[in-house]
């Protein structure tokens, strides 16, 4: 197949900031990806390597994008895990189908995972090779990537870690051409959740402020425990959407906690794929689907 030009930046942009519709979050890493089969009906004696579980996964990944109830009338974007925008869908590279076939934005996670626990707070771990893994996404025709950290407790210097590295690795990634999805997840079960939000905020609106014209950046974020918490957040002009992670709460749950809050749209992962089952047929499988997608859009519309 013939290389295709890179995507107009602009009409993806455009689609991010002002589109009606929601994130689907399709980035299950090394760790997770056996929860999300086990999930999907597959047990870990079904795969003998990790080679066999990336495909076994890529199976399920591809079964998602291929549905008919998967399209850009109801999804913006779909955040990737490396090894699927190394991979093909219907004999096309995964980012260039999702976005030539279907018309959603493509975007690649780029975190290593987490680092042990200092402050409250888990920042990311080193992510060697960035700058070939940025060239690539590139390369690849990706819009924009994704890096997540967790604060678990309102400690003042854990908030400021996990932020200040967010912000440090988002200017490499701007540097590069590509849209950073930042990702400073706050913990649903934390005891002091509505304290680490008023820090988090602050924090976000200080390094906001501090990027230069064009400099623009997507925020993933827990729903806050405040309703319309970052409604103002939104209206900051270096900040081209506010998503939300369902954070372990139930899709039924997080679609009505982000149903409550005006103009946040859902970054789902986990619950946008609840209910869907690897034995199902394919006609089970897609309306399944189709059940979920309309659920979350609703939330993301209200």
């Amino acid at each position: 197949m013939p290389t295709q030009s890179r995507p107009d930046h602009r009409t993806q942009m455009d689609r991010i900031r002002h589109g009606a519709g929601f994130i689907a979050a399709l980035d299950q890493s090394g760790g997770s990806t056996p929860r999300a089969l086990k999930a999907y009906g597959i047990e870990p004696d079904a795969w003998s390597s990790e080679e066999e579980m990336f495909d076994l996964v890529h199976a399920m990944r591809t079964r998602v994008m291929t549905s008919p109830a998967f399209t850009s009338e109801r999804i913006l974007a779909a955040i990737l895990f490396e090894r699927t925008l190394d991979s093909e869908v219907e004999g096309r590279p995964t980012a260039d189908y999702l976005w030539d076939v279907k018309g959603i934005v493509p975007f690649l996670k780029v975190d290593k995972g987490l680092a042990e626990e200092a402050h409250g707070a888990r920042v990311m771990k080193p992510i060697p090779g960035l700058d070939d893994t940025l060239a690539k996404a590139v390369d690849k025709h990706v819009f924009g990537t994704k890096m997540r950290s967790v604060i678990l407790h309102a400690d003042t210097q854990g908030v400021a870690a996990v932020v200040d590295q967010q912000f440090e690795i988002a200017e490499k990634i701007l540097d590069a051409g590509l849209t950073p999805i930042i990702e400073p997840e706050v913990d649903i079960h934390a005891p002091d959740k509505t304290g680490i939000e008023l820090l988090l905020l602050a924090s976000l609106n200080a390094h906001l402020d501090d990027l230069p014209e064009g400099r623009d950046v997507v925020l993933k974020l827990t729903i806050p425990s405040v309703t319309d918490f970052y409604h103002a957040l939104m209206r900051h002009p270096r900040v081209a959407r506010v998503a939300a992670l369902s954070g372990g709460y139930t899709r039924a749950e997080a679609v009505r906690r982000l149903a409550r809050n005006r103009g946040l749209i859902a970054s789902f992962s986990r619950a946008l794929l609840e209910g869907l089952d690897v034995s199902q047929t394919q006609a089970e499988f897609d309306a399944a689907l189709e059940a979920s997608i309309a659920e979350v859009y609703r939330a993301s519309t209200t």
